[in-house]
């Protein structure tokens, strides 16, 4: 999917169609042949294959317009299901979504730590198991497991290539094996990229945005979206802003560049700073393991507590960190020309208040193209889960709605009211 704008196309009518539905929340079939450009008869078709697979209901008619009530059609959200697992040093995190993007059941264990990859892959097997059996959903249904961690990624052999607190797993071929462990298709990706896709997924995010989704967890990225189509880039490490240069002669970063947005404005950065303050330490209640990584999203929070309850030096060391998340933020929306930035990750989940009106004004101040158009700035409605829930959406959307080279989500999806009132069916 990865590619210019416009330049991934749906692989076929049906998947156009449900797609269009997706975004739509409820739509006739007068609207899908406005939005899709295909015919009446071919909607026809592919509208009542769609029902017949249960994936679509009939769900009432829309208020009269002069002429017939139109019946409405919407995504049967209990017809499948995805899992999605957020692989991070510090944590991992599941979660069984629907078909529309909505969370199911989710699942919080402890992180890999130094444990060996494949033992980590047996117990990942066995709660995503337990995930599903403890939702009561037919295993049947569920299309499989989309696993995102942190970048960067190596796309042509879809081993991973690791920060330093994973070094052990660099090389580990992570979804072929799972996928053998856990009896279901794996797709694997970045956290930041799958972010930014379960935003548009579960209906945050326009179709036709150019969107950025930053993402703060124990690292900085962010993820990419164009007309609602992800930007990969490359190799599928597009959007890496945590490894933008803010300062020439700045500290070293273990990407071996100096001056990272990552190692300026990233939680090890806070946390090492509050540590250098003995009485800060002491009353943020920081762990007494200054170089476990597994603490560091643990460490982050609780500095982001004592900030948000008004520990000035706290909050000192987070609005200095969010000055410069803003600049690489900046960078990023001039490059890009942006629409929207979403911030998200589980850092953000936590600290989001502080950082968002920082963000905002760097923007609305400093943003290239301002006078043509300004950038929305808000903070993910599921911050702390986001990579997880992305990981669902890339399972479903490459099982129900693929793409192919040549046309991108319709952008007169408004040609119809979408707000119509429902009937009872």
């Amino acid at each position: 999917m990865s590619g210019p704008a416009g330049a991934t196309p749906h692989a076929s009518s049906q998947a156009a169609i449900l797609d269009v539905i997706r975004a739509a929340g409820t739509i006739s079939r007068v609207g899908l042949v406005k939005a899709t450009g295909f015919t009446g008869a071919t909607v026809s078709t592919v509208v009542r294959r769609l029902i017949d697979e249960g994936l679509v209901l009939e769900t009432g008619r829309a208020e009269s317009t002069g002429g017939k009530r139109r019946v409405l059609l919407e995504l049967n959200q209990s017809s499948r299901f995805a899992v999605g697992v957020h692989l991070d040093h510090a944590g991992l995190t599941y979660v069984l979504t629907n078909l529309g993007g909505s969370i199911i059941a989710r699942m919080s264990r402890a992180g890999v730590g130094t444990e060996d990859p494949p033992d980590v892959v047996a117990r990942m097997a066995r709660e995503i198991s337990a995930l599903i059996e403890g939702a009561g959903v037919d295993r049947e249904r569920v299309l499989g497991v989309g696993l995102v961690s942190p970048g960067p990624m190596h796309q042509t052999s879809k081993m991973r290539l690791t920060p330093p607190a994973m070094r052990h797993w660099e090389d580990f071929p992570l979804d072929a094996e799972l996928e053998r462990a856990a009896g279901l298709p794996v797709i694997l990706d970045n956290d930041a990229t799958a972010a930014a896709l379960g935003e548009h997924w579960s209906g945050g995010v326009i179709g036709g945005a150019t969107l950025a989704a930053v993402y703060m967890g124990t690292g900085i990225g962010s993820g990419l979206l164009i007309n609602g189509i992800t930007y990969r880039g490359a190799s599928g490490n597009a959007g890496e802003i945590g490894h933008i240069c803010l300062e020439a002669d700045g500290p070293e970063c273990w990407c071996g560049a100096r001056g990272c947005t990552e190692a300026l404005a990233g939680p090890g950065a806070v946390v090492a700073a509050a540590r250098a303050d003995a009485a800060l330490a002491r009353e943020a209640g920081l762990s007494a393991r200054p170089n476990d990584r597994s603490r560091l999203v643990t460490d982050f929070a609780a500095v982001s507590r004592a900030a948000l309850r008004g520990e000035p030096r706290a909050r000192a060391l987070l609005e200095r960190s969010a000055r410069y998340l803003a600049l690489a933020s900046r960078a990023l929306a001039n490059v890009m020309d942006l629409e929207e930035l979403v911030l998200t990750g589980p850092s953000l989940a936590i600290a989001g208040s502080i950082y968002l009106p920082v963000v905002g004004e760097e923007l609305d101040r400093s943003f290239f193209s301002r006078a043509t158009h300004s950038v929305t700035v808000r903070l993910s409605r599921s911050a702390a889960t986001a990579p997880a829930i992305g990981a669902a959406a890339m399972v479903l959307q490459s099982e129900l709605v693929p793409l192919r080279e040549g046309v991108r989500l319709p952008e007169n999806l408004g040609a119809e009211p979408l707000g119509e009132a429902r009937a009872a069916s």
